[in-house]
């Protein structure tokens, strides 16, 4: 079975994580079949290694992991790359894999444009 991992950076104020609850409560309404966690570098959780715990429980043989940051800073070159590994290792009947971080993406960006246009008309 194939699932996917929200990865997020993680914060002190519980508030920053809303957005990431409703992405996820999103997934689950357009992808009721494939298994979504949400997971958290730090201050946060749950981790990457719950995540996948969570998932591995269910039944998940393969699962994708999108970092939902908006560039491709430190944490993700350096951090997540050794997190992946480490769950890897701990997991490796599951296949992990992970994409770009989702401010990569022509229609990530595109989206925010389109925001900011749709802001300046009702301004």
């Amino acid at each position: 079975m194939k699932a996917i991992i929200l990865f997020g950076h993680g914060a002190r104020d519980i508030r920053w994580r809303e957005p990431f609850d409703r992405l996820a409560a999103l997934w689950r309404s357009q992808h009721p079949d494939t298994p979504v966690e949400l997971a958290f570098l730090e201050m946060m959780q749950p981790s990457l290694e719950e995540a996948v715990s969570a998932l591995s429980i269910v039944g998940a043989s393969q699962i994708i992991v999108v970092p939902v940051f908006f560039g491709q800073g430190g944490h993700l070159r350096n951090d997540f790359p050794a997190l992946l590994a480490a769950c890897q290792e701990k997991y490796p009947e599951i296949i992990l894999s992970a994409t770009n971080a989702v401010g990569d993406d022509l229609a990530v960006l595109q989206a925010i444009v389109d925001f900011g246009g749709r802001a300046l008309r009702f301004f």
